[in-house]
């Protein structure tokens, strides 16, 4: 069965209207009592509610019913590619974000580092959220230690805050074009109070990868003895090169990735779009206005990230999870004055404060262009989102929905 890409790709027309796309990272979550008020809808927004009024809602699944989604394959379905067909891991995804190139047989791997206590006991899965300053003291301190394991070359680089990346690179491929196998489970059991778990290989060509994770697991453990906080690393997401129709091949678009943090970056590369860069503090929400303006005249496409909703939802902080949500509305109207053709605000997934974590619930999906119907959904919330005339739909409709609101789609058939 071929998936929608290979249905809109015929039909896209180039034309100069523009698509933009916001993207509040987590953004729908739930309410801390029962009949109480989720984030979104706690927030006092009077942007977003504006914007509502006037723009079809609805709710998205990213993946499918029940399914939790990362955040890679959250963005893949709204960038259009059926994520349970293009598959790709979160250590990739990091590496190209940070500029890292990576060969055919290497495997990346997303790290956070932890704080481990007695009998190895996770206590904080992000040890403490250190600072990007520690995080390249502790990656300088890691490479001196590790730089191979077995003869196999071992690459560590600073990501943000908690997170790092860790290549292994091959040392060629086998007759049957193999290098180092990237199946393999996850050292992160993505909970506290029990011990980190060790990498399992899921088939005979990744055995040797496990191997090499399980060693530098323990060597990371033995130079990172005495730091009170982050004292171990835990790993999830491993992948090989991954390969992607371009995201201007299949729409036509010219499309620019305004992003902080490089796992996003690397996504948007990843499928082809240019990555501009973004002053100020890591999301920076005023920085990544300048940078939206600034480059307007140059693409069609804009995929425009916030980071902080989610990150808040994950540490179960729901006021700080509010404050983000009314930062982002106080400067939507700078969104609005840029007045693209086609603007939609929508979530890779949902976060919400009481679970600390993604979660499986439907995101809100906003959609304001000239050629909406009107429907009866009156603020950006889950329960108005239930209400609006876009119905509850797949991550994957959003670009077909964007890319017809911007009359850049030719009539199906005769």
């Amino acid at each position: 069965m071929s998936d929608l890409i290979d249905t809109i790709r015929p039909l896209a027309k180039k034309t100069d209207s523009k698509i933009l796309m916001v993207v509040l990272d987590g953004v729908a979550g739930l309410p801390l009592t029962t009949n109480g008020e989720t984030e979104l809808a706690a927030a006092q927004t009077p942007n977003l509610d504006a914007l509502a009024v006037e723009a079809q809602l609805g709710l998205i699944e990213p993946v499918g019913p029940g399914i939790t989604p990362g955040s890679g394959p959250g963005h893949l379905s709204l960038f259009g590619y059926d994520p349970l067909k293009y598959v790709v891991g979160r250590g990739a995804l990091s590496a190209v974000g940070i500029g890292v190139r990576l060969n055919a047989g290497d495997v990346a791997v997303r790290g956070n580092f932890a704080t481990l206590g007695k009998g190895r006991v996770i206590e904080d899965r992000r040890a403490g959220r250190p600072s990007n300053e520690k995080n390249a003291e502790i990656v300088a301190r890691l490479r001196e230690a590790i730089p191979e394991i077995g003869g196999t070359p071992v690459e560590v680089y600073t990501e943000s805050e908690h997170r790092f990346v860790v290549v292994f690179r091959s040392r060629g491929l086998d007759e049957a074009g193999q290098g180092l196998g990237a199946n393999i489970s996850d050292v992160d059991p993505q909970v506290t109070g029990v011990q980190p778990m060790l990498a399992v290989a899921g088939d005979t060509t990744s055995a040797p990868t496990a191997d090499l994770v399980n060693t530098f697991v323990q060597r990371a453990e033995a130079a990172l003895q005495g730091e009170p906080e982050v004292n171990g690393v835990l790993f999830r997401g491993y992948s090989d090169v991954p390969h992607f129709p371009s995201f201007a091949n299949i729409y036509g678009l010219r499309a620019a990735c305004i992003a902080s943090y490089p796992m996003y970056r690397g996504l948007a590369s990843l499928v082809g779009m240019d990555i501009l860069p973004v002053e100020g503090e890591e999301d920076a929400l005023e920085g990544k206005v300048r940078a939206l303006t600034e480059n307007w005249a140059k693409y069609d496409f804009f995929y425009w990230h916030v980071k902080k909703t989610d990150s808040t939802g994950e540490d179960g902080d729901f006021a700080e999870k509010v404050h983000k949500i009314e930062l982002f509305d106080a400067l939507l109207p700078d969104l609005l004055a840029l007045k693209p053709d086609v603007l939609c605000i929508v979530g890779d997934h949902s976060t919400p404060s009481k679970l600390k974590s993604h979660s499986w619930h439907p995101v809100p999906l906003l959609i304001r262009s000239d050629y909406g119907r009107k429907d009866l959904a009156a603020r950006y919330t889950e329960e108005e989102a239930q209400r609006g005339s876009l119905g509850l739909r797949r991550g994957t409709d959003i670009m077909p929905l964007l890319m017809a609101n911007a009359l850049k789609l030719q009539k199906y058939g005769a």
